[in-house]
C-alpha cells in the first residue's frame, strides 16, 4: 500500500478499516501522522484510547456520551413525552443542529438488514420498547430513520411493536429537497413527497 514501508503499511491499513476511508485517503492520513511531532503523535494516540475507553451509551436513550447521562437526557427542559428514533448519533447531531426539536431521542445503533445479518435483536429496539412501556409519559414516537429499504423496514417493525402501547407513532416526511427539480426525482421520492404533504 505504501511501497514496501511495512510500518507505514500497517498504519495505513488501520486507517483504511475506518468507514468511508479509501486506500489513497488511508495512505494520506498515515503520512499526516508521520508529519506530527512525537508529542503530537502520542497525544493523538492517547485521544483515540481515551475516547474508546470513556465513551459509552447513555443508559436512557443509547446516545453516545462520556457522562453518566447524555446532554439531552440530563436537560430538564426537554419534552420527555416525545421520543425521536434515529439510526445513530450522527443523525441525532444533524437534528440537533436544526434547534427546532425539543423532545428526547432513542438511538438504535443500526437498522434491520437481513442481507447483512442485522436482526431486530442486533440493535437497540428492546430498550425503546421497555422505555415506552415503562409509563404513560411518552405520547409520541417519531421515527426518523433514513428513507432506504432498511430504514423503512425498521420503521414499520418499530411501529408494529409500539402499537399496543397506545402511543402515536409518526414518520418524518421525505421527498423533494429544497432546490431540487421534479423532473429529476425518482418515483419513490415523488411518492414520499406526496404522502408527506401538509396543509398551508
Amino acid at each position: 500500500m505504501a511501497d514496501g514501508i511495512k510500518t507505514l503499511d500497517v498504519l495505513a491499513d488501520h486507517f483504511g478499516r475506518l468507514g468511508g476511508i479509501g486506500k489513497r485517503t488511508a495512505v494520506r492520513l498515515a503520512f499526516s501522522v508521520l508529519d506530527l511531532s512525537e508529542e503530537e503523535a502520542e497525544s493523538f494516540a492517547r485521544a483515540i484510547v481515551e475516547a474508546k475507553r470513556g465513551i459509552h451509551c447513555c443508559p436512557v436513550c443509547q446516545n453516545l456520551t462520556d457522562l453518566d447521562l447524555c446532554p439531552v437526557c440530563s436537560d430538564p427542559s426537554r419534552d420527555r413525552s416525545t421520543i425521536c428514533v434515529v439510526q445513530d448519533t450522527r443523525a441525532l447531531m444533524a437534528i440537533e443542529r436544526l434547534r427546532d426539536y425539543r423532545g428526547v431521542y432513542h438511538v438504535l445503533h443500526g437498522l434491520i438488514s437481513p442481507m447483512q445479518n442485522i436482526t431486530p435483536d442486533s440493535i437497540r429496539i428492546k430498550e425503546l420498547v421497555s422505555r415506552v412501556g415503562a409509563g404513560d409519559e411518552v405520547r409520541e414516537v417519531i421515527i426518523a430513520t433514513n428513507p432506504t429499504a432498511e430504514g423503512e423496514a425498521t420503521a414499520m417493525y418499530i411501529a408494529r411493536l409500539l402499537k399496543p402501547f397506545g402511543v402515536t407513532v409518526t414518520r418524518i416526511a421525505n421527498g423533494i429537497p429544497v432546490g431540487g427539480e421534479l423532473e429529476f426525482a425518482d418515483e419513490f421520492t415523488l411518492h414520499s413527497a406526496f404522502e408527506g404533504r401538509r396543509e398551508y
